[in-house]
């Protein structure tokens, strides 16, 4: 079984519409060797600074500046998004390969590449590449499903912008916040 992961709902339907994949299941569609699933764009996002530490949990200027040995990754904490991410999951352990169906560039090579790290994924990756939803544009997309091991430096880039965001974000936002604010709520930067 080929599993499809989609960055919508809205993109699944019309895989699965194109692929003839269109027993609709919860949390996923399935016919013709494809079952065709999706993210709702973020399920996942680095970690907050208390998850490294509990010294971060409370905002002191000398706790900054905030710089994890090694970033993670968790679930959004959304109930919606934890039970697809378990069908995402499941879905993943019972296939025989992965298809990334997310949007064509770097924040769709991240969000996909997240599911698949927290899902454990092991089996081969293809990556399809479009940038239109019409009948012809999927089945050319699906005639010519690339490796994705091609898009490798596309995600190292997505991570590593989520990573500089998250560094700036965090201690610069506690920073101006501590310094600034005098108590008047948080100065967000980033």
């Amino acid at each position: 079984m080929k599993l499809c992961i989609a960055e919508k709902p809205s993109v699944a339907k019309e895989i699965a519409r194109v692929l003839h994949a269109g027993n609709r299941r919860d949390g996923y569609f399935e016919g013709n060797g494809y079952q065709i699933t999706w993210t709702f764009g973020h399920l996942c996002s680095l970690k907050n600074p208390d998850d490294y530490t509990q010294g971060w949990k409370q905002w002191h200027l000398n706790s900054l500046p905030m710089i994890p040995q090694r970033f993670g990754i968790k679930l959004i904490d959304n109930e919606g998004v934890k039970k697809q991410f378990e069908i995402i999951k499941s879905l993943v352990e019972s296939c025989d390969e992965v298809i990334n169906c997310g949007d064509a560039g770097i924040e769709g090579e991240l969000i996909q590449r997240w599911v698949l790290t927290l899902a454990g994924n092991k089996k081969p990756l293809r990556r399809l590449w479009i940038s239109s939803l019409t009948d012809e544009a999927i089945k050319e997309g699906f005639e010519k499903l690339r490796d994705g091991r091609e898009f490798d430096r596309l995600y190292a880039a997505g991570n590593a912008r989520a990573i500089g965001d998250w560094l700036l974000g965090m201690n610069a936002s506690r920073l101006y916040t501590l310094k600034y604010a005098n108590g008047k709520g948080v100065l967000s930067v980033g």
